[in-house]
């Protein structure tokens, strides 16, 4: 009887895979055939379009480090952190946790990504004094002096002259949805709209006020 079952579990594994690959299939070539900027920034093309799909988010953060591993995006941290993002969503916490320490910036960090890291990083350690201590840091940081910073926001004119209001501190209210929902893994608290926004729908079981 155990036998028949794990021939039928193996039977079924074989033939989800199949979809599974299809729906994470990419060009590969072509994809690292891309500047950097193509396929880091954008938003319909790169490696983000497959990084939508939950199941293939793990595909994904191997996509951006074949890319990483290419002459042309040496030094990119910002692709550090998003192949850090992606294997954080698919619950690859070492992995992810040892990116994101490559990361850091050097002093002065002036738009607090120090902070914010590290309040990634004690999210996904399950480290809440660590948490605490970052949010603390980057809720005090210093607005640039030419802002005027007016309910967690300031605006900025664009190179093409249209104004957007920018929030401040940066990353603020993602922290604030680490600690709101600390204990749950890096994908609930970041992705869930019960995490980020409570006051417009319930928080997910578990989690802390």
């Amino acid at each position: 009887m155990h036998g028949t079952r794990s021939l039928l579990l193996l039977a079924l594994s074989a033939a989800a895979f199949p979809a599974f690959a299809e729906a994470c299939a990419v060009d590969r070539a072509a994809m690292l055939a891309l500047s950097p900027e193509h396929f880091d920034q954008d938003l319909e093309g790169g490696w983000r379009p497959m990084a939508e799909k939950a199941e293939c988010q793990l595909a994904a953060a191997d996509l951006i480090a074949a890319y990483r591993a290419q002459p042309k995006a040496a030094g990119n941290t910002t692709m550090i952190w998003h192949e850090a993002q992606m294997r954080a969503q698919a619950g690859q916490d070492a992995q992810a946790v040892a990116l994101m320490r490559q990361t850091y910036k050097p002093a002065p960090d002036a738009g607090g990504w120090n902070p914010y890291m590290d309040a990634s990083v004690a999210l996904i350690e399950k480290d809440r004094p660590a948490l605490a201590a970052a949010r603390a840091t980057l809720a005090a940081l210093p607005a640039p002096p030419e802002t005027n910073v007016e309910n967690g926001f300031f605006d900025f004119t664009m190179p093409n002259g249209e104004v957007v209001q920018v929030a401040w501190p940066p990353n603020l209210d993602i922290v604030d949805a680490f600690v709101r929902c600390f204990g749950q893994s890096y994908r609930e608290a970041f992705s869930n709209q019960a995490c980020r926004h409570p006051d417009t729908s319930a928080a997910p079981q578990g989690s802390t006020p």
